[in-house]
């Protein structure tokens, strides 16, 4: 049991999980998102799963939460591609999530 405590304290990344609540306002957000409209102009590749259990560590699986203080992590979702921290791209199956631009991997832990 310690040496779990001990892990926890020092990779808190190991138990993040991706719970994401949409904000009104960019000044709320952590995190400034662009969706774009192919696969290749992303950073990641994202897949709404529907249950936070279905959750990976920073593998592009997300799940929306209704509240703030559900969340993970506040992102907003904004209109021009230059405006973005991290520009992603929905994907349809849950296999086809996860990084094509490693260097922006920090932005989510």
């Amino acid at each position: 049991m310690q040496n779990i405590l001990i892990l926890a304290l020092f990779f808190p990344f190991i138990t993040l999980s991706q719970k994401i609540h949409t904000v009104n306002y960019a000044s709320q957000a952590d995190l400034k998102v662009y969706v774009v409209n192919y696969a290749s102009q992303a950073d990641i590749k994202v897949y709404k799963v529907d249950y936070a259990s279905q959750v990976t560590r920073n593998e592009g699986r997300w799940h929306f939460v209704d509240y703030a203080s559900q969340a993970d992590l506040k992102i907003y979702f904004v209109d021009y591609a230059s405006q973005a921290d991290l520009k992603i791209y929905f994907v349809d199956y849950i296999s086809q999530a996860g990084w094509i631009n490693k260097s922006k991997k920090h932005l989510l832990y």
